[in-house]
């Protein structure tokens, strides 16, 4: 039976698919309207009945002569699937989103990347917060080493240079290009990958004040370090990689460290931190541990956890109670695992005023006086750790004003210093020469070169401090006299020495004792002689003589003494350019005849300063021992002093 009923009353209707439903459009013209009237019903295709009440079967009103369309004929038509046209104009957009960036790239000069067609590298994403990436709408997606190739939608946007900016300044050389908005987000996606820190920025690692605090609370001795590592390693390995990770940076930032150790050995794991300047045995912990520990500093860093066969270097910072502590970190493979090293650069150890260095009130005055001449080169002299930047950056602080202009050329940026311009050379691209030219064309008032290496720095120093600049600078040499015969060596003329250089300072680091934490000990035999020869040798200056020569004192280690030492200040020797040492250096004179013709100037040398640093308390023989060259028969007698001692 046939339950499609005709309907003679209505036209039939134009269909157009909408929502995978059919509605009636405007009614056909007449002529077609009786066409279709007189085409055999057969032929006809049928309209369900739902569309028009009254083309349902058995309706009351329903009229059997004519209905136009079929069920069958209907489910027959081609059907339309929304969401897959959807997809389809989802895909073009993308495209065109895709071909927009591509061609945008080449305005901007920059490369272009599809985020959604290679891999994120998770270990770029740690280097920028996604809070940041996503407000500055660029991504890292590869790093390798000191090089992180970056993505963003708008190059020139003030936001993306923000973040390119600080990236540099951190050592990190940027690689941009360009991506969509869509490939962006697919890059973005990637951060719930993240298995570590809540926020990274740029190299920053946010650590929970409250958790950091609580560590460092519970750390006072060498032998807290000791117990909480202990009681980490039988924590559940869910947990113990984290611990270990606030146990061992926030005990070394407890004991205020400068570096940690952490070296591989044949039955264990040695863990050691640098404690004012002295390494010092803190704990051992087991290969399994170091297992846990090492690849998550190596990934913190910058590292390939992968590459465990050649050295690598990373960075990252720790921001501790609004304070940002960057820790740079070396790995090297060794016979029985990788060591790695990590430096604490704390920026509150250069917050030091130049009074505290440890200079003598004599020197002190006459330094203040000569770091405020206009021109000239002042040097610094000593080996690596003996605190020459610190003692330049104390300059620069005393010196900084509105009204001059300071850049300094570093290798790498230690410390970040408000007002003034620092820039950071890169081995093969911008080299120290080229840096001190281009920093001479910035209309300079004081420039700070980090070493002067070669004779192409040496002598653009020199031209830039006879022509109105005032230059910072260091070399390796052992004394302050042995700098100009080493300018002599770099192909400076020694006829202008004399009238470049306005000072030359050697420094060494000595430990302070803790005056709760030291023990008088009387001066005799072979200690006393040398005492008293030293001070015969002093300039006859009321302000050198020592206040008692009879004790002098040394650390009792322990408990919360620690080492029995906290914090460090330095010897000092200068040799300042006058007449006589002028003459010597246009003649070519050796560091002898130049040492010998500072003595008269009435300054001390590094062993009469350390000597009365010794006598006053200030720090110990075996300190000054450790760093100054002395007689060997000294050295010898100590250990007799420290048995009466014990």
């Amino acid at each position: 039976m046939d339950f499609a009923p005709r309907c003679s009353h209505l036209p039939a209707p134009q269909l157009l698919p909408a929502q995978n439903w059919f509605y009636p459009l405007p009614t056909a013209p007449k002529a077609q309207t009786r066409k279709r009237l007189e085409t055999p019903q057969e032929a006809r295709p049928r309209l369900p009945s739902m569309l028009f009440p009254q083309c349902r079967p058995f309706a009351k009103e329903a009229s059997p002569t004519r209905c136009s369309y079929s069920y069958a004929t209907i489910h027959a038509m081609p059907q339309f699937d929304d969401r897959d046209q959807e997809k389809k104009l989802e895909t073009l957009r993308k495209q065109e989103e895709e071909d927009l960036a591509r061609i945008l790239s080449q305005k901007y000069g920059v490369g272009y990347v599809d985020l959604t067609r290679i891999p994120i590298d998770t270990d770029a994403l740690r280097l920028i917060p996604e809070t940041t990436a996503r407000e500055a709408e660029l991504v890292p997606f590869k790093a390798v080493r000191k090089k992180i190739w970056l993505a963003a939608k708008s190059p020139a946007a003030p936001k993306t240079r923000e973040v390119i900016d600080s990236l540099e300044r951190r050592g990190l050389q940027v690689m941009l290009f360009m991506a969509s908005r869509n490939s962006l987000e697919h890059a973005w996606e990637r951060y719930k990958d993240l298995t570590f820190a809540v926020e990274t920025s740029a190299g920053v690692i946010d650590i929970s004040q409250e958790e950091i605090q609580r560590v460092i609370t519970n750390i006072r001795t060498i032998e807290d370090v000791t117990a909480l590592m202990q009681e980490t390693a039988g924590t559940k390995q869910a947990y113990k990689v984290s611990r270990l990770l606030e146990v061992v940076l926030g005990g070394a930032l407890a004991l205020r460290a400068s570096d940690v150790h952490i070296e591989p050995e044949e039955e264990a794991v040695r863990l050691r931190f640098r404690l004012d300047g002295v390494l010092t045995p803190i704990t051992t912990m087991s290969h399994e541990t170091a297992r846990l520990l090492v690849p998550r500093l190596k990934l913190l860093s910058g590292m390939k956890l992968n590459v465990t066969n050649a050295a690598q270097d990373g960075r990252f910072t720790i921001r501790v109670e609004d304070k940002e502590i960057e820790v740079r970190a070396s790995a090297i493979p060794g016979n029985y695992g990788e060591s790695l090293v990590m430096r604490i650069l704390d920026p509150t150890s250069l917050r030091i005023p130049l009074e505290r260095l440890g200079m003598h009130p004599v020197l002190l005055e006459r330094m203040e006086a000569e770091i405020l001449r206009p021109n000239g080169m002042i040097l610094n002299t000593g080996p690596t750790g003996s605190g020459k930047t610190t003692t330049l950056y104390a300059i620069l602080s005393r010196i900084k004003r509105p009204e001059i202009k300071i850049i300094t050329i570093e290798d790498p940026i230690e410390y970040h210093l408000e007002g003034i311009v620092q820039t950071q050379v890169q081995r093969g691209k911008y080299t120290f020469a080229q840096a001190l030219r281009a920093a001479l064309r910035q209309d300079p008032d004081v420039i700070m070169v980090g070493e002067i290496r070669d004779p192409e720095v040496a002598d653009t120093a020199v031209q830039a401090a006879l022509t109105g600049h005032l230059v910072l600078s260091t070399l390796h040499t052992n004394t302050a006299a042995g700098a100009i015969p080493r300018l002599i060596g770099l192909n400076v003329n020694p006829q202008v020495i004399g009238s470049a250089v306005n000072v030359v300072m050697a420094q060494r680091l000595v430990r302070v004792l803790r005056p709760e934490c030291r023990v008088e000990v009387p001066l005799s035999g072979v200690l006393k002689d040398f005492i008293q020869r030293v001070i015969d040798s002093l300039p006859p200056n009321p302000a050198y003589q020592p206040k008692q020569t009879e004790v002098h004192y040394i650390p009792k280690p322990g408990g919360e003494c620690l080492t029995g030492y906290k914090g460090r200040v330095a010897v000092f020797e200068t040799v300042f350019m006058d007449e006589k040492i002028e003459t010597l250096a246009a003649k070519g004179a050796g560091e002898r005849d130049i040492q010998a013709a500072a003595r008269e100037q009435g300054f001390l040398d590094m062993v009469q300063d350390g000597v009365l640093k010794v006598l006053n308390g200030t720090t110990s023989f075996e300190e000054l021992v450790r760093v100054v060259e002395v007689d060997p028969a000294v050295a010898a007698a100590l250990s007799e002093h420290h048995s009466l001692a014990a």
